[in-house]
C-alpha cells in the first residue's frame, strides 16, 4: 500500500479514456418445463389454549381512624416588663483642675459658686440668631476679694443649673451634658481631680428628678439611679473610689429625695414601699407594672446612719424632698401644689427624736396653698405664701398656728415666685425673686417681718442666699452675682 500525501495524490495515474460505453444484455436459454407441483397438505389447526383465571390480590382491610387526643390550648403568659440595665460603678473621665493655692485641699472659709453662659448673639440671619458659643463656666469667688474669681469647670451650657456643691467645700458634683461623655461626675477639691461616677443620660430617673444630696462632711454624695424595675439610693465616695448600696434604701420599692441632716447623722428619703413593697415580677406582694401606674411621690423615711435603722415618719403622700431645718427637725410638704383638678399642698413638721409629726396651719384654714416656705433655724417660724382663689399674702407666723406678720400689698409675687433665705443667725431675712421674676430691690427683713433694708429696684434681687457665717447675701441680679452686707443690707461686690 501507498502512503496517500499531496506528493502522491498529485502523482497518481490519469483515468484511462474509455470512450463510448457499451451496452451489453445476455438473454437466458429456456429451460424445459417444470412438472405440477405435488399436492400440499394444510396442517391441522392446534387447540388455542383457555386463558387461566388471574389471581387477583385480596383487599387488605383499612383501618378504622382513631381518635386524636388534642391538647386544650395553653394560656399564654403576660409579658413581663423589660428591665432597665444596671448602672454599674465606675470612675473615668479623669481630668485635673487647677486650684489655687487657697482652695487646695477645700475651701477654708466661705466661697460662692456661681455659673455664667455667653448670653451675647450673633445675629446673621433673623432666622437663626444663636449664641457665640455653647460654653458654661463654673466659678468660685471670696466675697471678701471679689476680683480673685478661680474658673473652675468649663462645661457645656446644656449642663444648665445641675451644679452641687458640698457645704463643707470640699466636693462639687455636676451632670455634664451636651458631650460624647454624659453623666454624673464629682469634683474633688482637695485634689483638683475630677471624674465621672455614674454614666448616665439625665438625672430624671423613671420620670422622676431627685437631686444629688451631699452628707454634712462632704464625703459622701447620696444618688438615686433606676434599677432594673425600681429606683435606688446609693452613697458615692467624694473621691470616686467606691459606691456603697444601703440595703435598706435598695429593696425593691421606689426610694428617691435622700437628704442628710446636717450632723450626718441620719438620711431622710421618700418611698413608696408602704402601698409596693417591692416592683419585681414574681415577688410576692409586688406590684404589676402593667395595671399600677408608676409612683410620683411616697410617704417619709428617716435611716440612721449608723445603725441602718429605718423608720417611716408618716402616711401623708408627698412628691416633694423634704427639708432638714437642724439636726431633730424635718420638713416636708403635703400634696402637690400643681394639680391643675385639685391643688392643694399643705405644711408639716416632724421631730425625729421626739417621733412627732404635726401640720403647720393657720387656725381655721380649710381650703390655702402654702407656697415657697423657708424655716427659722430653731424651726420656731415659717415665713409662706399663702394662697386662696380669692387672695396672695406672704405670711411669718409661728408653727402653733398664729401669725407674727403678714404683708399683701407692698409686696407681691408670682405663686411659686417667691425665694426667701434666712439668716443662719436667726434674726434676718432676705426675700427675692426667681426664674426672671424679680421686682425687688434688696429686701431684707427682721424676725418681726419688718424691714432692715429696702434697696431700689435696680439691682433686683434674685435667688438670694446667706453665707454659713451669716456675713454676706449672694444673689443674682440682672445677670451679675453680687455679695451684699447682711447687717447694711446692700450690696457690695460684684
Amino acid at each position: 500500500m501507498s502512503l496517500l500525501t499531496a506528493c502522491n495524490l498529485s502523482n497518481s495515474p490519469a483515468t484511462p479514456d474509455t470512450g463510448t460505453p457499451i451496452v451489453m444484455v445476455i438473454t437466458a436459454t429456456p429451460s424445459d418445463t417444470p412438472p405440477a407441483p405435488a399436492a400440499t397438505t394444510a396442517p391441522a389447526p392446534s387447540a388455542t389454549p383457555t386463558p387461566s383465571e388471574t389471581a387477583t390480590d385480596a383487599a387488605s382491610p383499612t383501618l378504622a381512624a382513631s381518635a386524636t387526643n388534642t391538647q386544650p390550648p395553653t394560656i399564654t403568659p403576660t409579658a413581663s416588663l423589660t428591665p432597665l440595665p444596671t448602672i454599674g460603678f465606675r470612675y473615668d473621665n479623669w481630668d485635673r483642675v487647677a486650684l489655687p493655692a487657697a482652695m487646695q485641699g477645700g475651701a477654708t472659709k466661705p466661697l460662692v459658686i456661681f455659673t455664667n453662659t455667653n448670653d451675647q448673639e450673633t445675629i446673621t440671619s433673623l432666622a437663626t440668631a444663636r449664641p457665640e458659643n455653647e460654653r458654661l463656666l463654673v466659678y468660685a469667688v471670696d466675697p471678701d476679694f471679689p476680683d480673685t474669681r478661680i474658673t473652675l469647670l468649663e462645661l457645656n451650657a446644656a449642663t444648665g443649673t445641675r451644679i452641687y456643691p458640698s457645704a463643707s467645700g470640699k466636693g462639687l458634683a455636676y451632670f455634664r451634658d451636651g458631650s460624647t461623655s454624659p453623666g454624673l461626675y464629682i469634683l474633688n477639691l482637695a485634689d483638683g481631680l475630677s471624674g465621672r461616677v455614674a454614666a448616665i443620660n439625665s438625672l430624671v430617673q423613671r420620670g422622676i428628678y431627685s437631686p444629688p444630696a451631699w452628707s454634712a462632711d462632704g464625703e459622701q454624695l447620696a444618688v438615686t439611679l433606676a434599677t432594673p424595675y425600681d429606683l435606688d439610693i446609693f452613697l458615692y465616695a467624694r473621691d470616686g473610689s467606691k459606691r456603697d448600696p444601703l440595703p435598706d434604701l435598695n429593696t425593691g420599692a421606689y426610694e428617691f429625695y435622700p437628704a442628710f441632716s446636717p450632723d450626718g447623722r441620719s438620711i431622710a428619703f421618700v418611698s413608696d414601699r408602704a402601698a409596693c413593697p417591692s416592683w419585681t415580677p414574681g415577688v410576692e406582694g409586688a406590684c404589676d407594672a402593667h395595671t399600677t401606674a408608676s409612683p410620683l411621690g411616697g410617704q417619709v423615711y428617716v435611716m440612721d446612719v449608723e445603725s441602718k435603722t429605718v423608720r417611716q415618719i408618716s402616711e401623708a403622700y408627698v412628691t416633694e424632698p423634704p427639708t432638714w431645718i437642724n439636726n431633730t427637725l424635718l420638713a416636708f410638704a403635703v400634696g402637690d401644689g400643681q394639680d391643675l383638678l385639685k391643688p392643694e399642698r399643705e405644711l408639716w413638721l416632724a421631730n425625729i427624736p421626739g417621733e412627732t409629726t404635726r401640720q403647720i396651719a393657720l387656725s381655721g384654714d380649710t381650703d390655702g396653698l402654702y407656697l415657697s416656705d423657708v424655716w427659722s433655724p430653731d424651726g420656731s417660724k415659717v415665713l409662706f405664701q399663702y394662697v386662696t382663689p380669692s387672695e396672695a399674702r406672704l405670711v411669718m407666723m409661728n408653727t402653733d398656728g398664729t401669725i407674727i406678720n403678714e404683708r399683701s400689698e407692698d409686696l407681691v409675687f408670682p405663686r411659686y415666685g417667691l425665694r426667701a433665705a434666712w439668716s443662719p443667725l436667726d434674726e434676718r431675712i432676705a426675700l427675692g425673686g426667681t426664674t426672671g421674676e424679680c421686682p425687688y430691690g434688696m429686701r431684707v427683713m427682721d424676725e418681726g417681718f419688718e424691714y432692715v433694708s429696702r434697696g431700689n429696684a435696680s439691682p433686683t434681687m434674685c435667688n438670694p442666699i446667706f453665707s454659713p457665717n451669716g456675713r454676706f447675701i449672694a444673689f443674682a441680679a440682672g445677670g451679675i452675682v453680687r455679695a451684699g452686707s447682711a447687717a447694711r443690707g446692700r450690696p457690695e461686690a460684684s
